[in-house]
């Protein structure tokens, strides 16, 4: 998903440099240019006729072998500053991969599109994982050359890490405030709108709940065939999330969960997306359809991204958002103290 102003892929613009050799890609998930949607296997890329080697398939770091004769690893996805976004943790594996190899790692840094000022949500406590990496909120407000600072540091790999930094992004910036074109990250990822929903509701997507994969508006609408549309939305409504509002709606998935089945739920709609928590709209949802739906949602699964073993308790338990909250803040102010030493940018 690495482009230029002219939508030029970066593998496309290094495999035309002078002075550059480019031997091989790297696939994450959702495949070398974005377009996968599956689990990917090693392959060719047909425009540069270079191997492909699938991090999101058999393996999920660079094997000793593929990385034999390369000077460097070149880093270029557009992450969208959530945890349990993946290509933030195969970027942690290229780099540990790199330091192992003695090889020099290139991070070509990107915008945090939802902005790099906020922060919010659980820092992870459970145990780490390909969706849970590192010990991060879940709205960490980092680019993802920041991150690879701080993990390079926290996880002590002393890799040969270089960041070519951004010129002219200030932290408090939205991507539809930068002018640079934009280009689907994955499949699932359409919209601005999408990315910035996002962290609340991808924290839904292990509970039985379709999130809006398989409809033309993925993250914005979320429902399940056992729900009552008007009765959801009338809940959501009551519970006063500032800037963003829940509308009843309908609709058939064409893939992934409910594929293919009748789902009742709601449209959301942000109405003033620098007050809204975007992480409240997931916690809402888990609380109203825990009380109304309990035997058909699964709440217990809501904990595998989320990765705060206090707070699906709480969910459980019924607390109100504001309680619900109060459980982050030692957490979330020790993150902010542990991020700044790794910061780019004002």
């Amino acid at each position: 998903s690495g482009i230029d102003r002219e939508r030029n892929a970066t593998i496309d613009l290094l495999h035309r440099a002078p002075g550059v050799a480019l031997k091989a890609l790297f696939s994450p998930e959702h495949g070398i240019r974005g377009l996968a949607d599956e689990k990917v296997s090693d392959s060719k890329d047909e425009k540069t006729g270079l191997p492909i080697y699938s991090l999101y398939g058999e393996r999920r770091s660079p094997a000793p072998e593929q990385l034999h004769d390369l000077d460097a690893l070149v880093f270029d996805i557009q992450d969208f500053g959530c945890r349990f976004y993946t290509y933030i943790s195969t970027m942690g594996l290229g780099l540990e991969a790199a330091g192992r190899a003695k090889l020099k790692f290139f991070v070509l840094d990107r915008v945090n599109p939802i902005n790099g000022a906020t922060m919010d949500g659980p820092v992870l406590t459970g145990e780490t994982s390909f969706t849970a990496f590192h010990r991060l909120p879940v709205r960490h407000g980092l680019t993802i050359g920041e991150l690879a600072r701080l993990l390079n540091a926290e996880r002590g790999w002393k890799a040969d890490l270089t960041v070519i930094p951004l010129q002219g992004w200030t932290r408090d910036l939205w991507f539809d405030q930068t002018g640079l074109p934009w280009i689907n990250p994955s499949p699932n990822m359409r919209s601005l709108t999408e990315a910035m929903l996002y962290p609340g509701v991808g924290l839904l997507e292990t509970t039985a709940l379709s999130v809006g994969r398989g409809t033309g508006t993925p993250f914005e609408v979320v429902g399940a065939p056992y729900i009552d549309d008007a009765k959801l939305a009338a809940a959501l409504n009551g519970m006063g999330l500032a800037g963003v509002r829940f509308v009843p709606v309908r609709f058939t998935p064409t893939a992934s969960v409910f594929k293919d089945q009748r789902c009742a739920g709601v449209n959301i709609l942000l109405t003033d997306r620098e007050r809204c928590d975007v992480v409240d709209i997931g916690l809402a949802m888990a609380l109203t359809l825990h009380r109304l739906y309990p035997a058909e949602f699964g709440v217990e699964k809501f904990n595998r991204l989320l990765g705060h073993r206090a707070t699906l308790e709480a969910v459980q338990a019924g607390r109100s958002l504001s309680e619900i909250r109060k459980l982050w803040t030692g957490g979330l102010e020790e993150f902010k103290t542990r991020r700044a030493p790794y910061l780019l940018y004002q």
